[in-house]
């Protein structure tokens, strides 16, 4: 019965030897964020103080091959946020599957111009007029470099459990490339629609620019709909300034050309500033915005200041 007993354990003890040799590592990670937000005179804002919180888990782990598994989820609030899960093949490229995270495809590339803090349409009213983007749940994505050139490409079967909600899938891809020390890049992608027949011709194009401390940028976005007079062009432009290692500020405008002849364009624009300090982040943005969606005399405007800690 002991012969028994050293048999059980020694094969228990071999076997906990195989599985700790192929476990991974798992990070915990957290953030916390004092904020100020000033919203337009118009909007009934309540207490303008609030407190958030987040807590990101990240693992990592290394197949027989040499290709690596990466896992994040990120947490707001106690609430889910997003997740991702990605295979880095080395020089063949990363496969990602994501739910929340706009990170592969035309969707990581709705806005690149340069900032000190958020996009100058963020928190705005009219904030996602004239932004290409695909769904982010659930979504499948590739990301490589071959010789120089990046391709980032994304693919969401948005039909899911209810197929009468949408139809078909929604995919993108976005090429990019250094061309004489800027940063170029164009894509095309397909949103999917409640149809086969009325789905979103989405494209980006645009171009980054690092000179010493100042990066300059433009972005073009056109989204293209089925509907009648519901096309939407926009362009971007911005600037921004390293100060110093910690301290960052950028300026930055767009304008939002809706189709048809009654509208008028959207005009928004914003300013932003940075200083970290270690693991403490202070920052501020003022974003404005003129003729939200089209129509005149509808302006919005917010002013965010924050202190963020990460642990």
């Amino acid at each position: 019965m002991t012969n028994i007993k050293k048999i059980g354990l020694t094969a228990l003890a071999g076997s906990l030897a195989a599985t700790s040799a192929f476990a991974g590592a798992l990070d915990v990670t957290g953030t916390a964020k004092i904020t100020y937000v000033s919203q337009d005179e118009t909007e009934v804002t309540g207490n303008p103080y609030s407190m958030s919180q987040g807590i990101g888990f990240s693992g990592s782990g290394e197949l027989d091959n040499g290709m690596t598994i990466n896992y994040g989820y990120t947490m707001s609030d106690a609430a889910f946020s997003s997740s991702t899960l990605k295979l880095d093949m080395g020089d063949m490229g990363t496969l990602s599957y994501s739910d929340g995270a706009g990170s592969t495809g035309i969707s990581a590339y709705d806005d690149k111009m340069p900032t000190a803090g958020e996009e100058v349409w963020d928190d705005l009213d009219g904030q996602a007029n004239g932004i290409a983007t695909i769904t982010n749940k659930g979504t499948l994505g590739y990301s490589g470099s071959f010789g120089g050139l990046g391709i980032s490409a994304s693919y969401n079967n948005t039909q899911g459990d209810d197929k009468t909600a949408t139809a078909g899938s929604s995919k993108s891809v976005v090429l990019s490339g250094d061309v004489q020390g800027a940063t170029v890049f164009i894509g095309v992608g397909d949103k999917s629609g409640t149809t086969d027949n009325n789905g979103t011709d989405l494209m980006v194009m645009g171009v980054t620019y690092t000179a010493g401390a100042v990066t300059v940028g433009m972005q073009a976005t056109e989204i293209d709909a089925s509907a009648v007079s519901s096309d939407r062009d926009r362009l971007a432009a911005a600037v921004s300034f390293a100060v110093n290692e910690n301290t960052s500020i950028s300026y930055g405008m767009s304008t939002v050309e809706f189709e048809g002849n009654t509208t008028n364009e959207q005009e928004d624009s914003g300013v932003a500033i940075s200083h970290t300090m270690g693991s403490m982040t202070l920052a501020a943005f003022h974003n404005s915005s003129e003729n939200v969606g089209g129509a005149a005399s509808t302006d919005d405007s917010v002013t965010e200041i924050s202190l963020a800690f990460a642990f």
